[in-house]
């Protein structure tokens, strides 16, 4: 997390600008609340190369640092998603129309950690580097924050001219906390992170995912809200800039569906 160069809030809250200044949001599909869900571009029916729109790169503004890199390539016959950092920050993101997920909507993702990081400890700011996250990014109401909070966001949004999210959740993998940590982030509690993988890199092997949007919002913000905020957005990431490493991962599709 690039947090030396914040000096209001955390990188994370750099990961989108807002869908209808860009235009290319996703749109859910129609159906009922439970509906269809949404349907995020497969990075396996994407050419190898630069990812295709509407998955765009994002860094913070005036970043000096070089981004996170991401691109398709081929892995064992299916194209996937690969993630380098090498003191780094970057992620990918989708944006979505403001859909509200329904309650048993679940966030579906697989990775593979090809090279992890000598020195990250999420717990820590020296430490605040992951190299694989996959985040959904909420317009959680200036009401439900704090004083201090819905302060350092209006500044936030104003300086940037961007609807900066106000709850961001990340999945990630973490070399020392164990599967289950739930904690928020070392530079903002406006990024909270739950660990689904820990430890060092295990080339070749793949680990799925199956997350339930909803209850996991509630566990990490839960204290501030009562219900579920739109979601502005899909991101996935990787970040090496507090210890200085490098990462590589891949990623397969992502999907958000009941």
């Amino acid at each position: 997390m690039l947090g030396a160069q914040m000096p209001i809030l955390s990188a994370s809250h750099w990961l989108v600008t807002g869908a209808a200044t860009l235009g290319c949001a996703v749109a859910a599909q129609t159906g009922t609340p439970e509906g269809a869900g949404l349907a995020l571009p497969a990075f396996s029916a994407m050419a190898v190369g630069p990812v295709q729109r509407p998955w765009r790169e994002a860094g913070i503004p005036k970043q000096t640092l070089p981004l996170t890199r991401f691109d398709v390539v081929e892995f064992a016959g299916k194209p996937v998603l690969r993630v380098r950092s090498d003191n780094s920050y970057g992620n990918l993101v989708l944006e979505v129309a403001r859909v509200v997920p329904g309650p048993q909507w679940v966030l579906r993702w697989s990775w593979s950690l090809q090279r992890g990081l000598q020195d990250s400890d999420l717990s820590t700011k020296k430490g605040d580097d992951s190299p694989l996250k996959v985040c959904a990014l909420f317009d959680m109401p200036l009401t439900d924050l704090g004083l201090a909070q819905r302060t350092k966001l209006s500044i936030a949004r104003s300086l940037s001219g961007e609807h900066l999210p106000s709850a961001t959740l990340c999945y990630v993998w973490d070399r020392l906390l164990p599967p289950g940590s739930e904690l928020p982030n070392a530079f903002s509690d406006r990024v909270r992170y739950i660990v689904v993988a820990n430890g060092p890199a295990r080339p070749g092997e793949w680990f799925n995912y199956r997350r339930t949007l909803a209850a996991d919002f509630q566990r990490a913000f839960g204290h501030e809200s009562a219900v579920l905020p739109p979601l502005l957005a899909i991101a996935v990431g990787a970040d090496s800039d507090n210890t200085g490493g490098s990462s590589l991962g891949l990623v397969g599709d992502i999907s958000l569906t009941p």
